[in-house]
């Protein structure tokens, strides 16, 4: 199945975007909850699908950042390399690859048409921490259901999410090999320039 980059992470945004009110909610409850609120925001608000990146990334920082644990998807994505950045290195890391999410979120926003998410309960108990919601995208047009699973971790009665599996495929994990290959190339330095870059390129597309 080949599934462009920007489509995963716009159906990725569409399924984990949590409302303020996430505490004490069950992580299958907090999505299913949210995809038609978000899918209306979509269908009616004209700046976004024309590409106003203002109304774009105003809906991102509000809806989508307080509720990814970007520490924790920077660290899977770097793997043992983790432990070779400093305190000042992990912050630029973890700033740069937030930043790098949410530009490409924003990049690929405008592309929705009418895409339906289907969310499997999960039996999650009152003493858990870590949870799996799976999900199914259904696409359209003939075109074959993408599976999506939400990794989501649960810290002071607040779940979120901390990876995304898309048809089988880690979004940290998929990071991974590219920042290794980037850091034994350069450093932990020669990654967070990298990734700077990378931001700086993409600004305002």
């Amino acid at each position: 199945m080949k599934i462009r980059i920007g489509n995963v992470l716009l159906l990725a945004l569409l399924a984990v975007v949590l409302p303020v009110s996430a505490q004490n909610s069950s992580p299958d409850a907090l999505i299913r909850n949210t995809v038609d609120e978000v899918v209306a925001v979509l269908k009616q608000d004209d700046g976004i699908r024309a590409g106003n990146q203002d109304k774009v990334l105003s809906l991102i920082r509000e809806k989508i950042l307080p509720h990814f644990n970007f520490t924790r998807m920077t660290q899977l994505a770097m793997g043992k390399n983790w432990s070779l950045a400093g305190p000042e290195q992990k912050k630029s890391l973890v700033k740069e690859f937030r930043t790098l999410l949410v530009r490409t979120y924003s990049n690929s926003l405008t592309t929705y048409r009418d895409e339906v998410i289907k969310v499997s309960p999960t039996n999650v108990g009152s003493q858990d921490t870590k949870a799996t919601v799976k999900t199914l995208v259904i696409q359209g047009s003939g075109k074959q259901p993408v599976p999506i699973d939400y990794a989501m971790e649960k810290s002071d009665s607040t779940w979120k999410v901390y990876d995304v599996t898309v048809a089988g495929v880690s979004l940290v994990t998929n990071y991974r090999g590219t920042f290794n290959s980037q850091v034994r190339d350069g450093g932990v330095d020669g990654l967070i320039t990298a990734l700077a870059e990378k931001n700086a390129s993409m600004r305002g597309k």
